[in-house]
């Protein structure tokens, strides 16, 4: 794109059917087309149980997916440097007693 190229002007409406949910659980389907993510919510009734109940799939190009990627990679680092390094690790050995929210 040459430098004096403009911009189009982006305008973002909600379809009838737009929501929004919570996931604390992603699981990632790679095929040769496209990527799936798949969004749900993991509990526990039990100490030794894990419960996911999958809500929603994305499908994604791999060329939307690397874009995906690339923008949640900086939004990372900018949240890391307001509010400190995110720890992946459990703090306690079991996973948390009932729904997780």
């Amino acid at each position: 794109m040459s430098p004096s190229a403009q911009q189009p002007q982006m305008n973002l409406a909600h379809t009838p059917d737009y929501r929004e949910s919570y996931a604390n659980s992603v699981q990632i389907r790679v095929s040769v087309w496209d990527f799936q993510l798949v969004f749900g919510l993991a509990s526990s009734d039990a100490p030794d149980q894990i419960t996911i109940r999958n809500h929603d799939a994305v499908f994604l190009s791999p060329q939307q997916a690397k874009a995906l990627w690339n923008m949640l990679g900086q939004n990372l680092a900018q949240y890391e440097q307001a509010f400190g390094t995110l720890n992946l690790e459990p703090h306690g050995h079991n996973f948390p007693q009932g729904p997780v929210n």
